[in-house]
């Protein structure tokens, strides 16, 4: 094997920690002796061992009796998706174990913005003798921590904003039908990136209109914690969200004003499970760049906004929005008052439009992916 098949092993085995890793990075790790696989490992659980450490000691079982080497891993190379932190967290620094572990080189993907990291990990095996190769697939070791970088530098969620629509631009009917607007394939993705991302959020509207579970229904994972933007306190008990809200960590954000006179509905919520998130009103609707600090504050790392229209423009107008998602079907609905994706008053001229980067392509059965970040992501009010 090359250094790129072991480097996109080390990549695989991260992902495999998406949606338990949260707010820490996926990283994924394999240690290779005498061109031969030794050990390898990943982050699994946030709190639990680190990848770096999980291949040392996938390292010493493979050793076993068959060596009593105490050391089988010296002299070998590592190679790890992000930078090895240097540390104390809830676990040791894993530059520590490296060090310990005598291994002769370490290639590293993406660098650690964290600033208790940020190449002080890299110093550290240098000074210790170790051969350090960084950057190697950096855009591939990048692209699956975009939440963990944007955050760990931010402090403030990152936000992925999906539609899905017509060919036409029509996330609905003029009759207010939206289902199906994709198929089978493209609506797996979407629990798939439920899983991955830490929440859902969706307005009180979408909540009164299609009564949504917002879960991931994707046997064996966990589901997102689900964020309603609810200004007034409007969200039914007999909701499926309000429901589930024991089982489901469920959070409602809402008006200082609403909360402090309709003291009955939030107590109802609050018994019911659901956290009462109170933010100030910004032009008459909840200010969503303050409610980002908030969940930012709980260790909310990455939000899916699967909002309507109105919702998705005051989440664009405010700033808050970093990736956009639009899945399109092969379909044509037609009507002027059918609704597109995004609502609001819109930009008076083309020049003052929220710009994203060159999009990604994903075919899924009949239906098409693009994604994109977008290119500036500060308050454009």
């Amino acid at each position: 094997m090359t250094d790129e098949k072991y480097m996109r092993l080390a990549i695989e085995l991260a992902q495999k920690g998406c949606g338990w890793v949260s707010p820490n990075p996926m990283v994924g790790a394999v240690i290779v002796k005498d061109g031969r696989i030794i050990g390898q490992g990943y982050h699994k659980r946030y709190g639990s061992l680190h990848a770096e450490r999980e291949a040392l000691g996938d390292c010493m079982k493979r050793a076993g009796a068959e060596t009593g080497a105490r050391r089988p891993a010296e002299g070998a190379d590592m190679y790890v998706t992000l930078e090895p932190c240097c540390h104390h967290g809830k676990q040791p620094p894993c530059t520590e174990a490296i060090i310990e572990a005598g291994i002769r080189k370490v290639i590293i993907g993406s660098a650690d913005p964290n600033p208790l990291v940020a190449g002080k990990g890299v110093a550290m095996l240098r000074e210790h003798g170790i051969e350090v190769t960084e950057g190697f697939l950096k855009d591939e070791c990048d692209s699956f921590n975009r939440p963990f970088f944007y955050f760990i530098t931010n402090g403030t969620p990152y936000v992925v904003l999906k539609y899905a629509m017509t060919a036409d631009g029509k996330i609905a009917a003029h009759t207010g039908a939206s289902k199906w607007i994709t198929g089978e394939a493209a609506r797996e993705n979407v629990h798939r990136d439920r899983n991955r991302y830490t929440a859902i959020m969706t307005g009180v509207g979408t909540v009164l209109a299609d009564d949504p579970l917002l879960t991931c229904r994707i046997r064996g994972v966990r589901d997102p914690v689900r964020i309603i933007c609810d200004t007034s306190l409007r969200i039914p008990s007999g909701s499926q969200i309000v429901k589930t809200a024991g089982d489901v960590r469920t959070m409602i954000a809402t008006s200082e004003e609403a909360a402090a006179e309709r003291v009955a509905e939030r107590q109802r919520l609050e018994e019911a499970g659901c956290e009462i998130i109170t933010v100030p009103l910004k032009d008459g609707h909840t200010d969503l760049g303050c409610l980002m600090e908030r969940l930012g504050e709980m260790k909310i790392d990455s939000v899916l906004l699967e909002g309507g229209a109105a919702l998705n423009w005051s989440a664009l107008s405010a700033g808050i929005v970093n990736r956009v998602q639009a899945y399109v079907a092969p379909k044509i609905l037609g009507g002027k008052d059918a609704p597109s994706p995004v609502g609001g008053r819109g930009f008076d001229m083309p020049s003052e439009a929220v710009m994203l980067s060159e999009p990604e392509v994903t075919v899924l059965g009949k239906d098409i992916l693009l994604e994109s970040e977008v290119l500036e992501t500060c308050s454009r009010e």
